[in-house]
């Protein structure tokens, strides 16, 4: 299964319409969304979330959103990436979650907070700021 994403992913070809009488099965769509939850970020963050539609009548409400692409209501899967804000400011806990899945102690995880707030300074300013930057990251 692995070989075959890897080359799913290096065919680099845009589906236009899928055939409705195939389904992902859950073990890949499993899969396919682990390997976007450990896809690296800047700081480890990794300030998405993956919401996956699979009600076609919640898809039928979404395309209209995705200039009527046929590829939101054909497909079995609808994923969509949202991009965080609040959970990559340094006040949120979040941040230092993130930090300590590395094996560091408390003095070290608050070195790294304070140096990762101190590089995103502008960056933290503001949501509209924050969300510009987790939206290239995601």
């Amino acid at each position: 299964m692995k070989n075959q994403f890897t080359e799913a992913m290096s065919f680099r070809h845009a589906c236009k319409i899928f055939d409705e009488s195939k389904k992902i099965s859950d073990e890949k769509i499993r899969y396919i969304l682990e390997a976007g939850q450990k896809s690296p970020s800047s700081f480890g963050m990794e300030a998405w979330k993956f919401l996956v539609v699979t009600n076609q009548e919640l898809k039928e409400k979404i395309q209209p959103l995705c200039w009527n692409q046929p590829q939101i209501t054909t497909c079995s899967h609808l994923v969509i990436v949202l991009a965080g804000i609040d959970s990559v400011k340094p006040s949120s806990g979040e941040v230092e979650k993130r930090f300590a899945r590395r094996p560091l102690s408390q003095e070290q995880i608050a070195g790294y907070i304070e140096l990762y707030s101190n590089h995103l300074a502008d960056t933290l300013s503001s949501d509209k700021n924050i969300y510009e930057w987790t939206a290239r990251q995601t």
